[in-house]
C-alpha cells in the first residue's frame, strides 16, 4: 500500500511586498525566514525573475511567497486574494503563542475587521489578514477534540458524514457547540 504524504512542503503565494510580508510573518506572527531564493527560471514558456522566500513552521513546513520583477508576471501570477473568510490557511498553535500573537498584532494597529476572533467549539481561531490580503487563522485546538478516542471516531464516521450530508442531511454534526 503506497504511503501518505509525510508533512505539508510548502504552500505558495505571491506578495505584494516581500519586506511587508517578511515584516508580518516574521515579527508578528513569528515564523522565521528559512530561505530566501533569488531566481530566474524559464517558466510557462518565459523567462522570469522572482524571488522567493520560505517562512518555517515548527515542522519544517512552510510558507511560501514569491515577488515577480516584471508587472505583468506579478499580474498573472499574483491575482487579488479573494474577499472570501473561508479562502484562508489555518495554523495549529498553543493558547500562549496564540494570545502572544495577538498581543504583537494590537502593538502594530491591527483592528477588526482585519483581524476577529471566533470560537468554534473545538477550535478557538484568531482571524487576520496579511499584507497580500490574505486571511491566515492561528487555531487553538480544544484539548477534549484532540482525545485519542475523539479523533478515532471522527474518522470512522467522516465518509458517512459526508455521504449523509450529501443526500440533504445537513443538521450539526459539531457538538462541542
Amino acid at each position: 500500500m503506497p504511503s501518505r504524504p509525510t508533512r505539508l512542503h510548502h504552500t505558495a503565494y505571491v506578495s505584494k511586498d516581500l519586506e511587508k510580508t517578511r515584516a508580518f510573518y516574521e515579527d508578528l506572527i513569528g515564523l522565521p525566514l528559512a530561505a530566501t531564493w533569488r531566481e530566474s527560471d524559464e517558466l510557462f514558456g518565459e523567462v522570469r525573475t522572482y524571488c522567493h522566500c520560505f517562512f518555517e513552521l515548527e515542522d519544517g513546513s512552510a510558507l511560501a511567497f514569491f515577488q515577480f520583477v516584471n508587472e505583468r508576471d506579478q499580474a498573472l501570477f499574483g491575482p487579488e486574494m479573494p474577499a472570501s473568510p473561508f479562502i484562508h490557511i489555518a495554523l495549529n498553535v498553543d493558547a500562549a503563542t496564540q494570545a502572544a500573537v495577538a498581543s504583537r498584532l494590537a502593538k502594530a494597529g491591527y483592528r477588526a475587521p482585519d483581524t476577529y476572533v471566533l470560537e468554534h467549539g473545538y477550535c478557538r481561531s484568531l482571524y487576520v489578514k496579511d499584507p497580500n490580503g490574505m486571511i491566515v487563522e492561528l487555531t487553538v485546538d480544544a484539548p477534549e477534540a484532540l482525545r485519542p478516542d475523539v479523533v478515532q471516531a471522527r474518522r470512522e464516521t467522516a465518509r458517512r458524514t459526508l455521504a449523509e450530508w450529501l443526500a440533504g442531511n445537513h443538521a450539526s454534526t459539531n457538538t462541542y457547540r
